[in-house]
């Protein structure tokens, strides 16, 4: 094989050392691109697992529908939606002045609704977790016990989140006064309401049912249990279907 000897210093050589400048030009901002792409992909997969476990009032939503692992909820004592003996069992822990939970009211519950809730396959427990910076969620969730009192508390628990539909997106303000004029346009007893919300009698149930959303690692809402299957979020009809489905099929077999 031959070899080709370049003279230092003749033209050939010059221009030999200037091509390999050129690529040692090129090769820097190379190696500081792909330095790049593997440091934003890092920094896509790190915030993506912080969304994952980020409050979904903020947008986060996840889905932790896997069959290992159920979580032990207790039904406890609060309102329930559906056949008693209904073979699935939703628990859902929410907050009233939440736009994610009235997302979630206003589409995948509606059609959870029609298709298991009303065929008496599946019953929905609402337990309360009003998130602190929802000033309203509260003294709301306490009402909407004051409303079960009287048999209503799924009638006012629609005209919580309908009125503020009304309203717009978002999160929307409001306080005891709403709530009051809420419970009569929903034909409450109102006397016995205001006494009932005003006395806070229903202040300790709510805080037990915080408590105990906190022990099961509930964070952010809606947060639901399918057979005690978690579900993040207001996930689409579809995601929770896919669930009931597989328990209802479960249990069949």
């Amino acid at each position: 094989m031959d070899i080709e000897i370049i003279p230092e210093g003749s033209s050939a050589a010059t221009e030999k050392r200037s091509s390999s400048l050129d690529i040692n030009k090129l090769i820097l901002p190379v190696a500081i691109l792909i330095a790049a792409v593997l440091v934003s992909g890092t920094l896509l997969y790190v915030n993506r697992d912080k969304l994952g476990s980020a409050d979904t009032n903020k947008g986060a939503q996840i889905v932790q529908g896997d069959e290992e692992g159920k979580a032990d909820v207790s039904v406890d004592d609060d309102p329930v939606l559906g056949h008693p003996n209904a073979t699935v069992t939703i628990v859902e822990f929410s907050d009233f002045q939440c736009p994610f939970c009235r997302k979630f009211w206003e589409d995948a519950y509606v059609q959870i609704k029609k298709e298991y809730i009303d065929t008496g396959k599946v019953k929905l427990v609402f337990r309360d977790f009003p998130l602190d910076f929802h000033p309203a969620a509260e003294p709301s969730a306490q009402a909407a016990e004051c409303a079960d009192d009287q048999g209503k508390f799924w009638e006012y628990h629609d005209k919580i989140f309908s009125a503020q539909a009304l309203q717009g997106q978002g999160t929307v303000s409001y306080g005891v006064p709403e709530l009051k004029k809420w419970a009569q346009e929903t034909n409450l007893n109102t006397a016995q309401f205001n006494q009932c919300l005003d006395s806070g009698k229903y202040k300790e149930e709510v805080s037990k049912d915080l408590q105990a959303g906190s022990a099961l690692g509930v964070s952010g809402t809606p947060t639901l249990f399918v057979n005690g299957r978690r579900v993040i979020g207001a996930q689409p009809f579809a995601t929770f279907k896919a669930i009931i489905d597989q328990e209802l099929a479960g249990v069949a077999k």
